[in-house]
């Protein structure tokens, strides 16, 4: 019992919507991390799109 309480807590916090790249909290953020596995929002992705440095 106390693991899956463990693992829900821990999905909850990966699906908190705030970007790892600008700290903001934005709805693109949990789509973006279903598409390509990174935690970024869409504008943070476009940026690193254009500028891949």
């Amino acid at each position: 019992m106390i693991k899956d309480k463990d693992n829900e807590e821990k999905d909850l916090k990966e699906l908190d919507n705030i970007c790892e790249e600008c700290k903001d909290e934005n709805e693109s953020v949990s789509q973006n991390l279903i598409l390509i596995g990174y935690k970024i929002c869409k504008s943070c992705r476009v940026s690193k799109t254009i500028f891949p440095i």
